[in-house]
């Protein structure tokens, strides 16, 4: 059998002008990255505004095991089905981060027949957006320690410095160290932090920014430290904000590239699900609505993260109205629920999977939560069974859910032609009234409080004492009304990644929080969630290499 990087580098792509023209994109329209991968310009976009928007449908799932979902591929594979049907599809999605490339995942460009190519490219350095984002993150750092070094006159506390670091790699090293060490003029010596580059909140301004005015304001708004009287500086006060953007400035536009089976995808910003907003930039799934009929999106991990934010936060910053939303599972993860090891899964087990489908009852439940039609859709296997199978469409039916098996890892497009016609019937019969769970002048507590007891199922929420404080601080400084973006285990609908299946009773624990001024919203760290992940006893990175003559092996 093939490995994803086998079919990847086995397939003929087209030039992505070629892609690009099936969307009506001129040549002149496209800043090229050699042959197949190329940006959208900033004119391009501008000529879209007056064009009416296409249909717009989430991709999300249940949550993740280590049996496999395939989220994002379903996702491409349901965008090759749309163009063997003959539809004006394009897909929006996020860019993978290099750290779990070389940690667990290996990869994150689909997989079998349903990926987005150059593969490589893509799970590698691709346009340079992350890295951008990664200097962009650090000048402001260093322009906060140069600040304090040449005589603060911002009178910045450097035990109140809020900005960390940023590393696309995963390096548990760097979580917690000390800067400034050395001679007098290296700096003040202070505790500092390291964040992966995509839980940076420039990925996320990146990501919710409508254009490049947006842009510099939002990240004039970064609170970067608080002063010696604990009033907020920000990326505004230190005069950081134009070389930021000028950093940014290629980084902004979106990224064009294909599918195996040549549907255009808009891959553009990577911010995780579970410690950020997990959403692919506004501007490119805005760009997909206005340049295609059906646009097929999907945000990070489990529908209670990144269904969650992109319903209460993208789409409420953006004005977007999902038409559908696709939930995506496995008769393989949810016998995992119930409480089967992953060497048994195979097997035939009727009474796990009755266990375990209470995963996926409470993310249907959820999802109908926001008034949008759900299709669920089943990954295929070739060890499901009939019975297995039949239960599972039953069970959605029984819950107003249209059902569909895909069987896109392996057939591609072909594959995907029963679920891409559940989602046009959805689109043509049934109506999406979306509204969010929550109102913004609710307050932050009340927020979380409704997404911890009607999305997670907690019962209630206790707050460190640490959490409460800086709440009421952000509170106090008139951000009460933001969004709020919950930083949770992804394997959980809890906090507490042991507990499969669906905990009901549970407290969630709030241990920290802070304001993404920028961006827009408030993060509640819960549990013992890291904004840093570490590699594992065996990282990708071993098996990964390249060729004499240049051809990448081992990446998934």
């Amino acid at each position: 059998m093939k490995t994803d990087i086998q079919i990847a580098q086995d397939t003929k792509m087209v030039n992505i002008k070629k892609v690009a023209a099936l969307l009506d994109i001129k040549e002149d329209d496209l800043e090229f990255y050699g042959k197949y991968k190329a940006k959208l310009s900033d004119e391009l976009l501008s000529s879209l505004a007056d064009k009416p928007d296409g249909k717009l449908v989430l991709v999300t799932a249940i949550n993740p095991t280590p049996a496999g979902e395939g989220k994002t591929t379903t996702s491409i594979g349901l965008g090759e089905a749309m163009g063997v049907l003959g539809k004006k599809a394009c897909l929006a999605l996020r860019e993978p981060s290099l750290g779990p490339c070389f940690g667990v995942k290996g990869g994150a460009a689909g997989g079998g027949y349903a990926q987005v190519v150059p593969m490589e490219d893509l799970n590698l350095h691709f346009t340079g957006d992350i890295h951008a984002i990664t200097t962009a993150n650090n000048l402001l750092s260093a322009l906060i320690d140069n600040h304090i070094q040449q005589g603060n006159t911002l009178g910045i506390d450097p035990r109140q410095i809020v900005w960390k670091r940023c590393l696309d790699m995963n390096d548990r090293a760097l979580r917690n160290i000390v800067v400034g060490l050395g001679a007098k003029t290296d700096g003040m010596v202070r505790e500092d932090h390291f964040v992966i580059s995509v839980a940076s909140e420039i990925m996320a301004i990146l990501c919710l920014a409508s254009d490049m005015h947006d842009l510099k304001e939002r990240l004039g708004r970064i609170v970067v430290a608080y002063n010696f009287d604990g009033e907020p500086v920000t990326a505004s006060d230190l005069e950081a904000t134009g070389s930021l953007a000028a950093l940014l400035k290629d980084a902004i536009k979106p990224n064009i590239i294909q599918t195996l089976e040549h549907t255009p995808a808009i891959v553009h910003g990577g911010p995780f699900a579970n410690i950020a907003h997990g959403c692919n930039s506004v501007r490119a799934t805005k760009a997909a609505m206005k340049l295609a009929d059906i646009a097929i999106t999907e945000a990070g991990f489990g529908a209670d993260l990144g269904a969650e934010k992109f319903f209460d936060i993208k789409c409420q910053m953006a004005n977007l109205k999902p038409d559908a939303v696709v939930l995506v599972a496995t008769v393989r993860a949810l016998k995992y629920n119930g409480g089967v090891p992953k060497a048994e899964l195979t097997a035939e087990n009727l009474d796990a999977l009755k266990k375990g489908i209470v995963n996926l009852e409470k993310h249907i439940e959820n999802l109908q939560k926001y008034k949008v039609p759900v299709i669920v859709t089943l990954n295929s296997f070739v060890t499901d069974t009939e019975a297995e199978t039949n239960f599972v469409k039953e069970f959605c039916e029984a819950r107003g859910c249209e059902f569909a098996i895909s069987e896109v890892w392996e057939k591609g497009g072909q594959g995907g032609i029963e679920l891409a016609n559940k989602v046009l019937h959805v689109l043509e019969n049934k109506k999406s009234d979306f509204e969010p769970l929550y109102d913004m002048n609710l307050s932050l507590k009340d927020k979380i409080k409704k997404i911890a007891t009607e999305i997670y199922g907690a019962s209630d929420v206790a707050y460190s004492p640490a959490a409460e404080k800086e709440l009421q601080r952000i509170t106090d400084m008139g951000m009460g009304k933001f969004p709020v973006c919950m930083a949770k285990t992804q394997y959980s609908l809890s906090d507490n990644a042991k507990l499969l299946g669906r905990p009901e009773g549970f407290t969630l624990n709030v241990r920290d929080v802070y304001v993404s001024a920028g961006a827009g919203f408030v993060v509640a760290l819960t549990g013992n969630i890291m904004t840093m992940p570490g590699l594992p006893k065996v990282p990708a990175a071993n098996t990964i290499d390249v060729t004499d003559d240049g051809v990448i092996t081992g990446l998934f």
